[in-house]
């Protein structure tokens, strides 16, 4: 299967924010399952285009997967700082795993971050339970950065996320 990674267009949009919501959910990944208020951001890929760039796998006319492109200094980062971009949200359909859709959104992240002037590290958080997502990571060059490892609702959850970076 030939995997296309492009701009995330609207009328993928609601495919795209299932397979991310039921990403999360079915891999465990929300405290508090379908009742998770994060299901709605994971769902509103229209809000997360406005304000970074959103990318989309698709293959035989099919949404495989997206993922979140926080440029330096974009509004939806969250570890980002200065002369770094993040990624956010990678998400792979659960019939489109292991054929190399999450790898192909990650690398495609990797070259947008080496064409941005003055960017010189991708960063992302993941969760711990995440162990296929790290695998993949480390494999493409991204190493742990426990010093910057951080919980992003300490007064409701005991969630430490895990930090990793690609120096560019």
């Amino acid at each position: 299967m030939d995997i296309v990674i492009g701009q995330a267009e609207p009328g993928e949009y609601g495919a795209l924010g299932e397979i991310t919501a039921q990403a999360y959910l079915l891999d465990g990944l929300l405290d508090f399952g379908a009742d998770d208020a994060y299901l709605g951001e994971l769902r509103d890929v229209a809000k997360r285009a406005a304000a970074a760039e959103v990318l989309v796998a698709t293959g035989n006319g099919n949404v495989l997967g997206g993922v979140t492109f926080v440029p330096s200094g974009g509004p939806m980062a969250d570890i980002a700082g200065s002369g770094e971009a993040e990624i956010r949200m990678l998400a792979v359909a659960h019939s489109a795993r292991g054929r190399g859709v999450g790898e192909a959104l990650v690398r495609a992240c990797a070259d947008r971050a080496r064409a941005t002037e003055g960017c010189v590290r991708l960063v992302l958080s993941t969760q711990p339970a995440m162990r296929s997502a790290h695998r993949l990571y480390e494999r493409l060059g991204f190493v742990r950065t426990p010093g910057r490892d951080f919980n992003p609702l300490p007064d409701l959850l005991d969630l430490d996320l895990l930090t990793y970076a690609l120096a560019l």
